[in-house]
């Protein structure tokens, strides 16, 4: 069994949602915002059915939702306040899918104010390759959100849009986001940017070159410090192999050159989530998806500004198979990291349920 190096402090492990016979899924798409000790969370919930892969039953109602924390992730409390967030995910090849959910998202009107103190924004997808994308906002720590808006494609093959964005200015954010190859597959990460409030976006600049084989999703993105961007993201060469890599650009996103790979070389595994600690060191958090279990969630730390990553920490290794992952994390008041991912266990089996676990960086 793998071991940490340096050792790492797990405070405990929490369950954020589980209910029997239900599949809750994939936080790493939906966001995380962080007001102090409260912490709140997006993911998606669906009916549990046994099959290869995710093991959620397409053909029922997928709905996006929302889980709240205020005393720094000990405790949650489940949240269905977005409306017309019913979110089933089609595959862009398959025909037979349940209908597009995002037909009815309208034109964003601008006018946000992405500095506002109770700013959040969640973005979702219809199809893993190629949208169409949507999004929502809250100027009151999720309480309430307008929208869906529909985001453009901005002259790609179609995007598919997980939560990642930076924000500039009141009117200003920039997207971290995954658009479809040129042949329609998964994918090829981009930045776009808007300075209008959400009214108009444009893509500002692909993030490293089209991959002919596999795929390069899911970005991460931290601001270093005015201008400079560092950005983890998913890679997939081919069925057996995978690794998380890293893109750095030193003129607000503008262009951007290869940093040090986090995580060189992996099974085919999971998203990253990035984050800056209290100490000013960077948190990367993901899971290890494995062909036998146990399944792991885990982490690596820098202490240069992403010029080298430490060894592997292990924040718990009981997946009871790879169906696991996506996670993302935050600070909470005391320095200490709750990261939440979705996850199945001996003890849950078959289900799968959103966790979180509490832990210190040593």
């Amino acid at each position: 069994m793998p071991r940490s190096s340096p050792p790492v402090d797990v405070l405990k492990h929490v369950r954020v949602f589980y209910q029997p016979g239900r599949y809750g899924g994939w936080p790493a798409n939906h966001g995380i915002w962080v007001w102090g000790d409260e912490i709140l969370v997006g993911f998606q919930i669906g009916a549990y059915k046994a099959q290869n892969g995710h093991a959620i039953d397409w053909d029922q109602p997928i709905r996006k939702v929302f889980a709240r924390s205020r005393d720094g992730g000990e405790t949650w409390a489940l949240e269905d306040t977005l409306p017309d967030a019913l979110d089933n995910l089609v595959d862009a090849g398959n025909a037979a899918g349940p209908p597009n959910p995002h037909a009815g998202a309208a034109a964003c009107p601008g006018g946000i104010d992405f500095s506002h103190p109770g700013f959040a924004m969640t973005f979702s997808h219809a199809s893993f390759h190629a949208g169409p994308s949507r999004f929502w906002t809250s100027l009151d720590r999720g309480h309430s959100w307008a929208g869906p808006y529909r985001l453009p494609d901005m002259d790609t093959n179609g995007i598919a849009a997980r939560t990642d964005y930076l924000v500039n200015g009141a009117g200003d954010c920039t997207l971290f986001l995954t658009a479809a190859k040129t042949n329609r597959r998964e994918g090829r990460p981009l930045c776009a940017r808007t300075r209008d409030g959400g009214r108009t976006w444009a893509l500002q600049a692909w993030i490293g070159p089209e991959q002919q084989e596999g795929f390069a999703i899911m970005p991460a993105s931290l601001r270093l410090s005015p201008g400079h961007i560092l950005v983890a993201l998913r890679v997939q060469q081919d069925e057996t192999r995978s690794s998380i890599i890293a893109w750095r650009s030193d003129d607000d996103g503008l262009t951007w050159q290869p940093a040090t790979d986090p995580v060189p070389s992996l099974p085919p595994s999971n998203p990253p989530a990035l984050i800056r600690l209290r100490d000013g060191r960077l948190c990367l958090t993901y899971g290890v998806r494995t062909s036998q279990a146990p399944s792991r969630i885990c982490a690596r730390l820098s202490a240069d500004e992403g010029a080298t990553w430490g060894d592997e920490l292990i924040l718990r290794d009981d997946g009871a198979n790879r169906d696991i992952g996506y996670t993302r994390s935050a600070c909470r008041a005391d320095g200490s990291i709750v990261t939440v991912y979705y996850f199945n266990d001996a003890q849950s089996s078959p289900d799968r349920y959103i966790g979180a676990t509490i832990w210190r960086a040593l």
